[in-house]
């Protein structure tokens, strides 16, 4: 157990408590709770009465990010982490290695933005990459019951903010880098640079794995010094060729002079980017490529990712992708698939970069046949204002707007006739819709399964 709290109501006799002011809850509101739950220190930002010891510092945040690494960053020293960054693809990139080096016999956890998993347990994340506080918990946790290996998801906004100092990656990896998050890095500079710091969390004799194809990758590739790339082009890892269906992929690729022929589970150009990333990652770590194509054909992508179901004689696919280049690859994956109409149901995030919702909008109704617009979480922001950012990029006659998802769905099922695909974006994995601060159950597939019992 960590002596260190941020959360009066899981304070256990004997911590201390940090008092921390977020964007809602402030911590210092809650300094009895915890002292009466057992706390027998408080660190805090302001003098406040307390029956216990009390230490003001100007930053308890940073107090405890300087504790944590000082303290508990020795006992992570033996495990083998592995950090994936990049605008898309961290999820299924991670969960493909996850499930490769865990058919591999390797003692291995995911963290990130569908949960922790280590074994039989999964616990749910508030964050792609959470708090530092959760992830010494939830790393410290998993190496007590036998944890060798962790593969993470890191957000520009988790090295922005320190949340995973005193972490050591071992392997890490770069998937792309498009447009999103610009409501908090400003520019895309920022954004990249935001990214390069993962570099100063790898070890020495690390090995950095880049997307080749993307042109951030050079940036990455200038900074440090043990890199492998994959991608079409002049890749240590160099894909050959691709044949895609609605529900796999034939890819050849070549490494150090050597073909190779693997059929995956996974389709779509951007997934097969995702799927040589974990490749590459776990060959580096130490497997033979023969081994791992021989467990490739078992590994699948998370939930809600380019998850495909048969709806009578057409097909519907739940993807996660809410960003402008998600949403276009996706869209253009399975418009090369598509042997009639694409129908994409699809809306924005409130509370979220206002900026790229123009952009979806024109990507969706430019690229499909037909567009439903509708609610995606629109948190404490008016879902009408959320749309009219969304039409004003739209230039076609090709959509409509119905807010209720539910509705939008069974909209976009019932209108779908033979051999249409119809995509159903933004949500993906997620189980719920946010509505003002309230999470109402809600699941892409459920609509879906509903729909075909119906």
């Amino acid at each position: 157990m960590l002596k260190y709290e941020t959360d009066s109501r899981k304070v256990v006799p004997g911590q201390i408590f940090v008092a921390i002011k977020g964007y809602t809850v402030d911590g210092h509101d809650f300094i009895s709770q915890a002292i009466s739950n057992g706390a027998t220190k408080v660190i805090a930002s302001k003098k406040t009465d307390c029956s216990v010891p009390l230490l003001i510092v100007d930053n308890p945040e940073d107090y405890l990010k300087k504790a944590l690494t000082k303290e508990y960053s020795g006992e992570l020293k033996n495990l083998k982490i592995i950090g994936v960054t990049g605008t898309n693809g961290k999820t299924t990139t991670c969960y493909l290695i996850y499930q490769l080096l865990k058919k591999l016999k390797v003692k291995v956890a995911y963290m990130g933005t569908i949960g922790f998993f280590y074994e039989d347990e999964i616990i749910n994340l508030p964050n792609t990459t959470p708090d530092i506080l959760t992830i010494y918990k939830l790393l410290l946790n998993a190496k007590e019951k036998g944890c060798k290996t962790i593969v993470m998801e890191v957000s520009s906004h988790a090295l922005s903010l320190g949340r995973i100092d005193g972490l050591n990656f071992s392997l890490g990896a770069f998937t792309n880098l498009t447009e999103d998050h610009l409501d908090y890095h400003k520019t895309m500079t920022d954004y990249l640079n935001a990214k390069l710091k993962i570099l100063n969390y790898m070890t020495k004799d690390g090995v950095f794995v880049v997307n080749n194809d993307d042109l951030a990758s050079k940036k990455f590739k200038e900074n440090f010094k043990n890199i492998m790339t994959i991608g079409f082009y002049y890749s240590d890892y160099q894909i050959k060729n691709c044949k895609f269906l609605p529900n796999k992929t034939e890819l050849s690729f070549k490494y150090q002079n050597k073909d190779f022929l693997v059929t995956t589970n996974l389709t779509g150009k951007f997934n097969i980017y995702n799927y040589m990333t974990s490749l590459a990652i776990v060959h580096e770590y130490g497997f033979k490529i023969e081994d791992i194509l021989d467990k490739t054909r078992n590994i699948y992508a998370p939930k809600g990712r380019c998850e495909t179901f048969l709806v009578n004689d057409y097909f519907a696919v739940v993807d996660y992708a809410h960003t402008p280049d998600a949403v276009l690859k996706v869209i253009m994956a399975f418009k090369e698939l598509a042997k009639a109409k694409i129908i994409t149901v699809i809306g924005c995030g409130g509370d979220r970069d206002p900026l790229k919702r123009p952009i979806m909008g024109e990507i969706a109704t430019d690229k499909s046949d037909y567009v439903i617009f509708t609610n995606d979480n629109p948190r404490t922001e008016d879902p009408e204002k959320i749309m009219r950012d969304i039409i004003a990029g739209v230039h076609k006659n090709n959509y409509e707007i119905v807010y209720d998802r539910h509705e939008a769905i069974f909209k976009a099922l019932t209108i779908a006739k033979k051999n249409d695909i119809v995509l159903i974006l933004g949500k993906g994995h997620e189980n719920y819709q946010i509505f003002g601060h309230e999470k109402v159950h809600f699941d892409d597939q459920e609509e879906i399964k509903k729909f075909i019992k119906k």
